[in-house]
């Protein structure tokens, strides 16, 4: 045996050591800050580290920083504020994305305000061209001008200015639209054309169509608009993954897509220009893409953890603003109105029970107290008759915004996740009064809090482009209960408002729940991929009304800066 010297020793020593703090050393560090970790067993801490894009150690700056190493990147956070990545739970990707190309009414206070955006557009138009756009909401307009029908303008101010394009505009909602004179006449709208099933040609005295489209009778207009090009279809994907990066999400529920939408998404991740996590849902309208899908089973975590199709949206019923939602008594400001059914309870139900058999979760659209009703019998009866596939179903129901409160308790029971989205109510609760009248806002609208103690986890979102993306706006609305403007003092129905706590875990680990995902993120804790979210102010501690002034300043995704303001 070869007897090793002081001097070789000491330099294979030193080799070793070496090798050991290389291996060892994070790829990232973040210090100095405020970690808001999600995680019960550390709830706070002052550091993370990151190592081959998992989190490999949280806690105080001391214990961390020993993990850095010669080419460890090191950031000092001088105190701001670090949480897990934030999850939308409910909203729509592309239309998002489309919503920044076309006109955004959102802002919009009048309906001269949206007459004069479309008569800019039509200004830089050529004659035939479509003028599209969305985000425009009858209630929330300080007046509207022109001739009203049952509360909505009527198209006549709208044709004017576009006599020669043809002009197509959705509601906030998406589920209702304004047409001009040009594309009812391409449509073949007319006074004695009859509305479709599960919508209403809305009419006025003389039975004159009003431009109002309500629920299924916009497709009598939207199936003309040409097909998007693929050129402005990964335009607008770009915009989306931007905008959502810029607010601190790295990962997004997309609440139905078709098979083209789906396409564009896997060529997007094959050539690295996914950016977001996203979770998507099947368009539950479209028969063949779900008998395609049942075929060949969910995809699950496809392009290194960047896409996942594993869900089907349904649709109930339609929303409140336009009284499409499905109540079980008449609307207070329409006494011979109920809503719309969209997609009958046979349906679903079938839909139910294919989902369970196949692997894949169910997520539907219902906004009044009968849909949510009708959809919680049939996964009930799904339930029943499957019940071996059944087991971890974690069935959602998208919005759940007015319950009766006889249905509370049934999510819990059922195991079915309430899908809400704090900004609604304060964007809508100023309204919503007038369409289900006290009683019913008080005893069942917006339960965040009764739905929690009841045993589920509520998850979260903004249904973007219905609301803008802020997530900060969002969880300002669930922790106050208050209108953006900061009213009523106290908050509306304030029992029912989230903690801090709670509002941070629906945006986070609830909401990886709620697609199977809580294993590997919705936390910050060793072992779970880093994805986290830097935000400029303690938006957990500071005043209220401070909330609305939190911006993210960092994204990390994957241990990568994908987003730095």
């Amino acid at each position: 045996m070869k007897i090793l010297t002081p001097y070789l020793l000491i330099l294979i020593t030193l080799f070793f050591a070496g090798a050991c703090q290389q291996k060892e050393a994070a790829d990232l560090v973040l210090w100095n800050a405020t970690v808001y970790t999600v995680n019960d067993d550390l709830p706070a801490a002052q550091a993370v580290a990151v190592k081959s894009g998992n989190i490999v150690a949280v806690g105080s700056n001391e214990e961390v920083r020993e993990l850095t190493g010669q080419n460890t990147r090191e950031i000092d956070l001088d105190g701001k504020t670090v949480v897990p990545g934030l999850i939308e739970a409910h909203g729509h990707f592309m239309g998002m994305g489309e919503s920044m190309l076309n006109i955004n009414l959102l802002q919009a206070k009048s309906y001269e305000e949206l007459v004069d955006a479309v008569e800019k557009a039509v200004a830089k138009a050529e004659p035939g061209e479509w003028i599209l756009g969305r985000g425009w909401h009858q209630d929330k307009w300080d007046s509207i001008s022109g001739v009203v029908a049952r509360g909505f303008p009527t198209h006549e101010l709208l044709s004017e200015v576009s006599p020669e394009n043809p002009v197509f505009l959705k509601h906030a909602s998406g589920h209702a639209s304004l047409v001009n004179q040009y594309a009812m006449e391409m449509a073949g709208i007319e006074k004695n054309t009859p509305s479709p099933d599960g919508g209403e040609i809305i009419k006025d005295e003389q039975n004159n169509p009003t431009g109002i489209l309500n629920e299924t009778a916009s497709n009598l207009v939207a199936r003309l608009i040409p097909v998007e090009s693929k050129e402005r279809a990964q335009k607008a994907f770009k915009l989306a993954v931007k905008n959502t990066l810029a607010h601190g999400i790295n990962s997004f529920h997309d609440a139905g897509e078709d098979a083209r939408t789906l396409e564009l998404y896997k060529e997007m991740a094959e050539n690295g220009q996914m950016g977001v996590r996203l979770y998507v849902m099947l368009s539950g309208s479209e028969s063949g893409l779900l008998e395609d899908y049942y075929m060949k089973g969910p995809e699950v975590d496809l392009y290194d953890s960047v896409l996942t199709i594993r869900s089907i949206k349904l649709y109930a019923d339609g929303a409140l603003g336009s009284r499409g939602a499905w109540l079980i008594e008449p609307y207070n400001d329409a006494p011979k109105e109920t809503g719309h059914t969209i997609m009958s309870t046979e349906y679903i139900e079938n839909v139910a029970v294919d989902g369970l058999q196949n692997g894949f979760q169910v997520c539907t659209h219902a906004i009044g107290d009968r849909a949510n009703r009708e959809v919680l019998n049939s996964y009930a009866n799904a339930f029943e008759k499957v019940p071996e596939s059944a087991v971890n179903h974690r069935f959602r129901i998208e919005h759940a915004q007015h319950l009766h409160p006889e249905d509370i308790s049934r999510f819990a029971e059922l195991n079915v996740i309430p899908s809400m989205q704090g900004i609604h109510m304060s964007s809508d609760r100023p309204w919503a009064i007038d369409r289900l009248g006290k009683k019913r806002i008080e005893e069942g609208a917006y339960m965040w809090q009764a739905l929690i103690q009841s045993g589920v986890k509520v998850i979260n979102g903004t249904d973007v482009p219905v609301e803008p993306i802020d997530p900060m706006a969002c969880f300002y609305a669930l922790v106050t209960r208050k209108t953006l403007e900061g009213t009523p003092e106290g908050g509306y129905e304030p029992a029912q408002k989230m903690t801090r706590d709670q509002a941070l875990k629906s945006y986070t680990l609830w909401a990886a729940y709620g697609a199977f995902e809580e294993d590997w993120k919705g936390s910050i804790e060793v072992g779970k991929v880093a994805d986290l979210a830097v935000f400029d102010k303690d938006f957990m501690k500071v005043p209220e009304e401070e909330i609305l002034d939190a911006k993210a300043v960092m994204t990390i995704s994957d241990g990568r800066i994908v987003y730095e303001r």
